[in-house]
């Protein structure tokens, strides 16, 4: 039986609520009911969506609250472009963040349907615990961000609270609500050749930023 959290973000009705009701509430439960998540979330945006003229990746954009804020924030030639496999999510976006500088495509983000080295950022916020084979999509973001393209996400992390046992087992099998190891994202992004990989922990999330290298292995 397919997880209760990729039939949700199929889901029409939950497409609707998800920006306005579902997003904001989740990220509250990020810290437990406090505001470290939220706080940080702000700052993030507000860099995100500072003006330049910038190519952005948005990975898993949902009904594109974040596509539409970064694209907002474009200038010149900017553009940003959201992919999700969900038909759902990606009519929501169309129906209420459409603007000029976002487009919305729906692709695989094991597979993304662009060229090496063609972003500036290139983010994931907010959707790696839903998607299965997550690590394999870090892979894509840093295999699409240009040389010095900055890489962003935000995603769970494993706590005290939902290391007791059998807690995580169940979250997942039940949900397909993804508990990543604390080191997992940053070790994979490193592996893949990011640089200067930072990690933020706030409650049960955690946000991770890297740089994509100067030079990339010949295959």
């Amino acid at each position: 039986m397919e997880p209760i959290s990729r039939l949700l973000m199929r889901n029409p009705v939950f497409a609707g609520v998800y920006e306005r009701i579902w997003r904001p509430t989740f990220t509250r439960l990020f810290s437990l009911g406090g505001s470290a998540t939220e706080d940080y979330d702000r700052a993030l945006r507000a860099w995100l969506a500072r003006p330049g003229e910038r190519l952005v990746l948005d990975v898993a954009c949902g009904p594109g609250n974040y596509t539409r804020l970064i694209a907002d924030g474009l200038t010149g030639d900017g553009r940003c472009a959201g992919i999700d496999f969900s038909p759902a999510m990606l009519r929501q976006a169309v129906r209420t963040n459409a603007t000029g500088r976002a487009t919305y495509l729906r692709a695989d983000a094991h597979a993304i349907p662009f060229a090496d080295n063609t972003f500036d950022v290139v983010t994931c916020l907010a959707a790696l615990y839903l998607i299965p084979d997550p690590l394999s999509v870090i892979d894509e973001m840093v295999r699409v961000a240009r040389p010095g393209g900055d890489i962003v996400i935000f995603t769970s992390v494993a706590t005290e609270l939902t290391s007791l046992p059998g807690v995580r087992f169940a979250v997942e099998a039940a949900t397909g609500f993804h508990i990543f190891d604390e080191h997992a994202v940053v070790d994979r992004l490193r592996a893949a050749g990011a640089v200067d990989v930072e990690q933020t922990i706030t409650g049960q999330g955690q946000y991770v930023l890297g740089v994509a290298p100067d030079s990339r292995p010949t295959p």
